[in-house]
């Protein structure tokens, strides 16, 4: 298609409402998933309302029409037996929006230029909420007996909350490149080889991911005492972090 002919398409695209943009997205959804030939035109113009403009209404039409994808990569998913019995279904397709939007967000990516890239990040995002989901089930739970005087039952020891802790990391990892790992690693508990597969055009190899990995690492361990001074119990969770990925070889 020559450029005049395609900046007459985007120009179309622009002036179609969000549900008209969902429509066109979705047969170019099933053409990319039939590996017949498609364009990617309408779903990038709706990826780019909802994440770049904000856009709430693109966004809700961008669950709707990824959510089928999202469900047909977990009924496939290895792990899908152990994972269905702790969660619903709209639990981990709910969760990999929530990433796929963090990731986009938290560490300011560049808008994706072809509907392939936008799917290969839903995709880590929904292995992540699988990995996260089956590790805090598997872990045992610390728990906080009540001193003398205090009311109730025991308690679950709070959580240091994960924006306010990738913002102190943020500031640690001042590389965008070993920020996007760091993300990777920690937040969606993916694994390198995970992270090579669908991230090949981020990462030239399992090597260099390794090699990132253990700078993070000794740069994060480094930093344990200013992380405990930012944020209550940060030095436990960034030494159980900095443990689960250091054994973690899948």
């Amino acid at each position: 298609m020559s450029s005049s002919a395609e900046q007459r398409r985007e120009g179309t695209c622009s002036a179609l409402s969000a549900q008209l943009l969902a429509a066109h997205c979705l047969r170019e959804l099933s053409n990319y998933q039939r590996g017949e030939p498609s364009t990617d035109t309408y779903g990038l113009e709706l990826l780019h309302r909802a994440t770049i403009q904000g856009d709430q209404e693109a966004w809700t039409w961008l669950q709707h029409c990824f959510s089928g994808v999202v469900r047909g990569w977990l009924h496939h998913h290895p792990s899908r037996e152990a994972a269905y019995r702790l969660e619903s279904e709209e639990h981990y397709v709910a969760q990999a929006f929530e990433r796929f939007w963090q990731a986009i967000t938290l560490t300011q990516q560049v808008e994706f230029r072809t509907l392939a890239a936008a799917l290969q990040y839903l995709h880590a995002s929904l292995n992540g909420a699988i990995l996260d989901t089956l590790r805090a089930y598997s872990r045992p739970r610390e728990v906080s007996l009540p001193g003398p005087g205090d009311p109730g039952e025991p308690e679950v020891e709070d959580k240091t909350d994960s924006s306010e802790v990738w913002e102190i990391l943020k500031a640690l990892l001042p590389n965008e490149h070993e920020q996007r790992l760091a993300y990777l690693l920690f937040h969606c508990g993916l694994g390198p080889r995970e992270i090579v597969r669908f991230c090949p055009q981020e990462f030239r190899g399992i090597r260099e991911v390794y090699r990132l990995r253990r700078n993070i690492l000794e740069r994060l361990l480094r930093k344990t005492d200013q992380l405990a001074l930012a944020v209550p119990s940060a030095r436990a969770d960034v030494k159980e972090k900095s443990h689960v990925a250091s054994a973690d070889r899948d």
